[in-house]
């Protein structure tokens, strides 16, 4: 046998590779880019991707310098979060989430304020069709207000969502509208809503800008109908692995910030600031939350104005969790004015 003939036998014995369409390749390149990318985070920063226990969103979180940026409401989440959730003060809620066979949702929230006795009640049910990227959700609440959204999502281009959103009273019979469009991908998020009113549509508009953990954002709101800008907000901040930075400008004259920090896998921190142009009234306000095991956590946060939040929440079973909060007005600690919060939360 000739010694050239050596790849030319192995050319003809392989198996042939199948083609594949540029479509198909393009799908395959950035599969293979994300999970590169996610590797890539992964063991730079030998942690989680959510940089706080209560996001579920990745984008909100995610510190590879590919991801998607957060929406403009998002930024600042963790923080939110902190001083957010896990308290329910003056009020008995109840949250029930259950899904029926064919897939569609329910959720049911009912509550109760203490101090006035008036209880609100609403009713949501959300339907997904994943094949087709459409998302049916109808909401009824105890104000006899009805919504409904439909939502086409990673049809038209990837990242591109679409939203229709109306609302109806029937006992006034006003009517209102709302078409929402976001795009997001590497390095952008964009967000565009159109509010269809009585006085003229409004359009609400939002970018977000990335990299390498700094973001920057801008938000604004113009009324078509008087001409005049209703909102004109600044972002600026930055992400890393163990902690979140942000700071705002609302309007030119509300300036905020705070400051996330991941201390441990079961302590977190957060600290806000925030000041009115033209006023000597600084609200700050410091909060925590510690994961004292798998299924109980507590949370503590106090203010300038001395007012003193505690949360405990306690998972009873799977599915199951119980949320106790209590409020304290520290600078009449003797006078009474305390409140206090019960919530259960049920999935099945």
């Amino acid at each position: 046998m000739h010694p050239n003939n050596g790849p030319a036998l192995r050319m003809l014995t392989s198996t042939p590779r199948r083609l594949e369409s540029p479509r198909r390749k393009e799908r395959t390149r950035r599969e293979r880019g994300s999970v590169r990318g996610s590797v890539r985070g992964s063991a730079r920063s030998g942690t989680r991707f959510e940089c706080c226990s209560e996001c579920s969103d990745l984008s909100v979180c995610f510190t590879d310098t590919m991801a998607v940026p957060p929406s403009f409401s998002d930024l600042g989440k963790c923080a939110k979060d902190v001083f957010g959730k896990g308290y329910g003060f003056g009020i008995v809620k109840l949250d029930l989430k259950t899904k029926s066979e064919n897939g569609v949702e329910f959720k049911t929230s009912g509550s109760s304020n203490i101090d006035t006795g008036k209880a609100t009640g609403n009713l949501e049910t959300k339907y997904i069709l994943k094949d087709l990227g459409l998302t049916f959700s109808q909401k009824w609440n105890t104000d006899n207000t009805l919504a409904t959204e439909i939502t086409l999502e990673d049809q038209r281009a990837r990242g591109l969502q679409l939203t229709f959103d109306t609302t109806f009273v029937p006992i006034t019979g006003k009517k209102s509208g709302k078409l929402k469009t976001n795009y997001k991908r590497d390095y952008i998020n964009i967000g565009c809503e159109v509010d269809f009113d009585v006085s003229g549509p409004t359009v609400h508009t939002a970018t977000v800008l990335g990299y390498e953990g700094w973001f920057a954002g801008y938000q604004m709101a113009f009324n078509m109908g008087k001409s005049k800008l209703v909102q004109n907000n600044f972002a600026l901040g930055y992400r890393a692995d163990d902690f979140q930075l942000h700071t705002n400008v609302n309007d030119e004259t509300e300036f905020g910030g705070s400051v996330y920090q991941k201390v441990n896998d079961q302590l977190e921190t957060a600290v806000t600031l925030a000041w009115t142009a033209g006023s000597n009234n600084t609200r700050f306000g410091v909060a925590a939350k510690y994961q004292l095991d798998k299924d109980a956590s507590l949370s503590a946060k106090v203010n300038n104005a001395s007012l003193i939040g505690v949360g405990y929440t306690q998972t009873l079973r799977p599915g199951v969790k119980l949320t106790l909060s209590a409020l304290i007005d520290g600078k009449n600690f003797n006078t009474g004015g305390h409140k206090m919060g019960i919530g259960f939360e049920v999935e099945a």
